[in-house]
């Protein structure tokens, strides 16, 4: 089991006290918005929802910054997603009219022309969450996601952001280091996992209490057979760092090209690498690293997990050696219905089938609450002593 992250020594304490009062509150408001649309007269009567999941990770916004309406997202989330973060995406593609002509890409594979970072993303992100009743506030959390992890000055914008909008943002992230076809076409300092500024960034989010989506894959595209990871190093250092910092490790470093098999070359990806498995546990097990979890977000993972009925097991038996430090999300962009919401939620419907109740809960949304809820209270915490 992991230490409770709820009381750390640069947070306050009474985020612990408050933990059940916040999730009682949110599961109240809740109950009372889907009494109040049956037309029911007694809303503190309506047991809440047992909702399938909290999601992780979610994108609102795609890489040209539109998306899907907040109160449409509401009622895509309806009573199967309890709660959700809420984040654009911090790169907006370039539409670069030499390269691609009149055709106009919204997804970073269909052209050549680079990214920008657009930190306009956080006020669209602030101003959707504070267009809702607070009912509905309470199923979502807000990160800061719209700033450049190779600039010293990023911390700024997330002070900024947090002084600007109190009262709506609990985490940072999902924001990139390292990815596959990415990292390559973002305009200007390639990011990188020992840069001073992205220690900046930890060091704050721990002293004001704000969970950190991370991407950063494992290893680079088609490595070597054999080799260790090359940004395993690097991403372990990292965290060794940054103890006092909740830090989610993104799709457990896996990509499209990145993925947990043998030979990352070969186009036979039916063997689950015992070595990745092993390099999981291994950071899973360590008691330096229990600030860190990994989420399991995006098809991609939910593919490799399920490609054959042995790779179940494994995945399966270690969800439930370490049922505390693994998060569920979708990874979904801008969904158009709760059917698309819901898609990759079923992908995992083998796994969830072989869990414990107490172990799937925990996934699914446990461990989500936990962590935001501690969250919420630490960082209203800071806002109240800081921000003026």
């Amino acid at each position: 089991m992991i230490p409770s992250m709820l009381c750390r020594p640069s947070s306050s304490c009474f985020g612990l006290r408050l933990r059940n009062v916040l999730r009682a509150h949110a599961t109240a408001v809740i109950a009372g918005v889907i009494a109040g649309s049956t037309g029911l007269a007694d809303p503190a009567a309506v047991p809440a929802p047992d909702y399938l999941f909290n999601d992780s990770h979610f994108h609102l916004t795609n890489y040209v910054q539109k998306g899907t309406d907040i109160h449409k997202y509401l009622e895509i989330m309806g009573d199967k997603i309890g709660r959700s973060t809420l984040f654009g995406i911090p790169l907006q593609q370039t539409w670069s009219y030499a390269n691609s002509g009149d055709f106009a890409p919204t997804y970073y594979l269909q052209t050549d022309a680079p990214l920008y970072y657009y930190s306009f993303t956080d006020a669209v992100t602030a101003r959707a969450y504070q267009s809702l009743p607070k009912a509905q506030q309470a199923r979502l959390d807000p990160m800061i996601t719209g700033f450049n992890p190779a600039d010293m000055y990023a911390v700024d914008h997330i002070r900024r952001v947090l002084e600007l909008f109190p009262g709506a943002f609990s985490g940072v992230g999902e924001f990139t280091i390292h990815k596959e076809f990415v990292s390559s076409k973002v305009s200007g300092e390639t990011a990188s996992l020992t840069d001073p500024a992205l220690d900046r960034i930890l060091d704050f989010a721990a002293e004001v209490g704000l969970p950190v989506i991370l991407h950063n894959d494992l290893d680079m595209p088609f490595a070597k057979l054999g080799a260790e990871p090359v940004y395993l190093k690097q991403m372990k250092d990292l965290l060794l760092r940054h103890p006092k910092t909740t830090i989610i490790w993104a799709h457990i470093g896996l990509g499209r090209v990145v993925h947990p098999t043998q030979d990352q070359a070969s186009t036979d990806r039916a063997e689950r690498s015992p070595a990745y498995q092993q390099i999981v546990e291994q950071l899973l097990s360590d008691p330096q690293l229990s600030h860190m979890y990994f989420d399991i977000s995006w098809d991609e993972v939910a593919k490799y997990a399920l490609q054959t009925p042995e790779i179940e097991r494994r995945v399966g038996e270690v969800f439930h050696r370490y049922p505390d430090r693994f998060l569920f999300g979708t990874d979904s962009v801008a969904p158009p219905d709760q059917a698309a919401q819901l898609r990759i939620y079923e992908l995992w419907a083998p796994i969830w089938a072989r869990l414990t109740p107490e172990a799937s809960a925990k996934i699914r949304k446990g461990n989500y609450e936990r962590i935001f809820d501690a969250a919420r209270a630490n960082v209203r915490a800071w806002e109240r002593a800081t921000v003026k």
